[in-house]
């Protein structure tokens, strides 16, 4: 097809067809696993703004089951994609100690396959971890070469994971997060408000340290994730985030009833013995963000600003 003509009209569709000749040189194919998810569902809900620079695939299980690694590899192959955003996961923790095969199963070995789709095609993969890799016990922020210990099978699985995915496709960028909670889904934000309206009083742990983290914010770092490996090229690797600050599950709960004008429900702290579960929680899961903010340029909220952002979100509220 000519770009130039002497004819109005022709003119007209040649410039057409330089938009789109140009839109298909820019545009970045971008398939994001576990979309209904609670980080998938703010990738899409931002996606939208990002369409300029990239096409989005959103998928969960329904549309591609990412332990089928036949399928994996063939739908990254059939729809250019450039970049792979893992928000999959078994989350279940305390399931995860009997469910231990389906466990794996997703946090393994589907994330090995994406991996080795990603190689195949020559594309890359940010894949969301966790900071259950680590045994909980430390007394300052853990930083990316900290040794890591999981106490739990989905610590585990998820650390399994991590390093399948670095030896099929070593340009991959993993994310440790924590404490994660967004207007979407089931998470501990939306619980305790739901049991602070319902109930007199709660008992909350109140010895175990860490940081929340809004889905939206970690969401939206991917997309800067994005933005700056176009520009600047894939810096592959491990990189913690969260929110900034630091507080337990406890004062994280009163933070939650005081956004959301809950004065009727008392709050008790109590131990981690008080309150035993299936799986070992981690007593300390503060992660040190300062790799992550120095690489990609980020500047991070506290997570007092971006849980009272969220709050407001919420239809309940």
């Amino acid at each position: 097809m000519a770009f130039f003509s002497g004819n109005k009209q022709d003119d007209n569709q040649d410039e057409t067809a330089k938009n789109i000749f140009h839109f298909e040189l820019v545009q970045k194919n971008i398939l994001v696993t576990g979309a209904n998810g609670q980080l998938g569902s703010e990738l899409r809900r931002i996606s939208t703004l990002h369409e300029d620079n990239f096409r989005f695939f959103f998928t969960d299980v329904a549309e591609l089951d990412i332990t089928d690694a036949a399928a994996v590899d063939r739908f990254v192959k059939d729809n250019g994609i450039r970049y792979i955003i893992n928000c999959a996961a078994y989350t279940a923790v305390d399931k995860a100690e009997d469910d231990v095969d389906l466990c794996f199963k997703i946090n393994r070995d589907a994330v090995v396959n994406l991996g080795i789709a990603a190689t195949n095609n020559g594309a890359k993969v940010i894949h969301v971890s966790t900071d259950y890799v680590y045994d909980g016990t430390a007394d300052q922020p853990y930083i990316e070469t900290d040794a890591v210990d999981p106490r739990s099978v989905y610590g585990k699985s998820k650390l399994e994971g991590e390093k399948g995915l670095m030896k099929a496709c070593p340009e991959s960028i993993i994310i440790r997060t924590a404490w994660l909670y967004s207007i979407y889904g089931n998470n501990f934000v939306k619980t305790m408000i739901k049991y602070g309206k319902e109930r007199d009083s709660l008992n909350v742990v109140a010895d175990q340290t860490g940081t929340p983290t809004n889905a939206a914010d970690l969401a939206r770092t991917i997309i800067k994730i994005l933005d700056f490996s176009e520009a600047n090229g894939f810096r592959d690797g491990i990189y913690h985030y969260s929110n900034e600050g630091i507080t337990t599950w406890y004062d994280f709960t009163l933070a939650i009833h005081k956004g959301a004008g809950i004065t009727t429900c008392k709050v008790n702290p109590i131990s981690t013995d008080q309150y035993p579960t299936k799986a070992t929680r981690p007593k300390y899961s503060v992660l040190n963000k300062t790799k992550i903010k120095s690489t990609f340029n980020l500047s991070i909220p506290q997570w007092e600003e971006s849980l009272n952002i969220c709050i407001k979100e919420l239809p309940s509220v």
